[in-house]
């Protein structure tokens, strides 16, 4: 069973290499797992948003997840995405992940639709009581159209299993809130989901961050957390303000493009992403070349 003291540090949402059939490409997932491992990170999350949870059906969301738990081997916590628009859906890939193997679950609001608060109270409480593994929350309102606000966050944060939330909002005032709001309830963590507002997250009490450009420059996004823990603020802030860059291209392509390109101009060939997304434009990619040369990740 995961300790809660390992919930922590930085938890890449990794990318899904597909085959042409846009089938999870098992050699290529495999490959992403070892760099961001060897990178330092202290967990992985598959089946994110950048993981293209929404493209792949339930047999091919089942392969990634027992690739990577089987890939890890315990070397990291695994969180596994168990997110759809419906509970039932939701409830089937938490015991497929549980099943699996997985360490954790990530499960992000319903998305298309809008539930009140109390329909999203009972939908999170019915996935967690389908299962005996820890749950993190995933609050991505400007994806999903759906907001955890902070008096359902309390409400929510005092189920036994759901042990954090990372929250992908520009918000931060928000992400202040959820620790304010939970710092009394024992084993609830909140996570940083904007690669912008990692060293804030840290500095107001969060525990880490669900870091897409972790995919790519695994090692300094760790740095950020590491030396922020070890008392180096300056150090930490240094790596913050260089991660910028990186993050600023999200949106030179279709999201969630960009890690995928990075990655393949990196030479892991990680593939295409799942269309209708496409790469980004020749001219987009030479400046996203740039920033990966300045960040000394490509010669």
């Amino acid at each position: 069973m995961l300790n809660i003291k390992d919930i922590k540090g930085v938890i890449p949402p990794i990318i899904t290499p597909v085959d042409e059939n846009e089938n999870v490409d098992v050699k290529g997932l495999k490959r992403v797992i070892d760099h961001v491992i060897d990178g330092g990170v202290h967990g992985i999350f598959i089946l994110g948003s950048n993981g293209e949870f929404y493209a792949l059906d339930f047999q091919n969301q089942k392969k990634a997840v027992e690739t990577t738990v089987k890939h890890v081997n315990g070397k990291v916590p695994v969180y596994a995405g168990a997110s759809a628009i419906t509970t039932k859906e939701c409830v089937k890939l938490a015991k497929m992940a549980e099943e699996a193997g997985a360490d954790a679950l990530s499960v992000l609001t319903p998305m298309f639709i809008q539930p009140n608060e109390n329909e999203l109270y009972n939908h999170f409480k019915a996935i967690a009581e389908s299962t005996n593994l820890p749950i993190m929350l995933y609050n991505n309102p400007g994806k999903t159209n759906n907001n955890i606000s902070v008096p359902l966050l309390e409400k929510l944060a005092r189920i036994d299993n759901i042990i954090g939330i990372k929250n992908t909002s520009f918000d931060f005032v928000q992400t202040i809130e959820y620790i304010r709001v939970t710092q009394n309830i024992p084993n609830f963590k909140v996570f940083s989901g904007s690669d912008y507002l990692i060293y804030g997250t840290l500095a107001y009490g969060g525990a880490g961050c669900v870091a897409g450009t972790a995919n790519v420059a695994p090692r300094l996004v760790v740095d950020i957390y590491e030396k922020y823990m070890a008392g180096d603020l300056e150090g930490a802030m240094e790596a913050q303000y260089k991660l910028i860059p990186l993050r600023n291209t999200y949106n030179y392509g279709s999201f969630p493009v960009v890690m995928k390109d990075c990655l393949n101009l990196m030479g892991l060939n990680v593939g295409h992403p799942v269309k209708p997304i496409d790469h980004c434009s020749k001219e987009r990619l030479q400046e996203i070349k740039k920033v990966l040369n300045d960040l000394g990740l490509i010669k």
